[in-house]
């Protein structure tokens, strides 16, 4: 099975983070959830994006290198992320040569446009979601095929944006549902 870094989301690490490694440790794979936010977690999109504003992009990502090192190794390393953890999980993805996959809940990153990937990729994204807009979406889907990825793409009519979250308004339990099984599938090819 496959090693994952599975990053959270603006929320920060938040119960249903855990649940979601949980899930995957149920399915044979190794799974690091590492707390890019040092212990803080937010109720509220807004509180959420004052914590990531505060962090900065900057030392998130150098944060989220600093999880990655010492998991990186001959095997590979599948890439996982909620929304700006998916950001982030893509980001690294597309910079290590040796990354096995990357599966995306809720959220891509800009970063495409130099790359060149051969990985398989996965995202699961509501639709509408008012964070990755249709425009954004067809972009970012142009630019991974352009770097070289194998993309898959599963939009789900109706969800919220972290649809995927028990604990959040967004909750969509069948759409999680479906979501959940078909990543499931796709971790176990990698």
């Amino acid at each position: 099975m496959a090693r994952i870094l599975l990053f959270h989301s603006m929320y920060g690490l938040r119960p249903a983070v855990h649940e979601a490694a949980g899930r995957l440790r149920d399915a044979g794979h190794d799974v690091h959830v590492p707390d890019l936010y040092d212990g803080r977690v937010a109720d509220t999109p807004e509180e959420g994006l004052a914590i990531k504003e505060e962090i900065g992009r900057d030392e998130l990502l150098r944060r989220a290198v600093t999880a990655a090192a010492p998991l990186t190794g001959d095997e590979g390393l599948v890439y996982a992320g909620f929304s700006l953890g998916g950001s982030l999980a893509q980001n690294l993805a597309l910079a290590d040569d040796g990354a096995r996959g990357l599966l995306l809940m809720h959220g891509t990153s800009d970063m495409a446009d130099d790359a060149s990937t051969d990985i398989p990729v996965q995202l699961h994204v509501a639709d509408p979601d008012t964070y990755e807009p249709v425009d954004w979406l067809n972009a970012w889907y142009l630019r991974m095929r352009k770097a070289g990825a194998d993309v898959e793409v599963f939009r789900y009519r109706g969800a919220g944006h972290l649809f995927t979250d028990p604990d959040l308004p967004d909750h969509d339990p069948d759409a999680a549902e479906r979501a959940w099984t078909v990543a499931l599938d796709f971790l176990a090819t990698l």
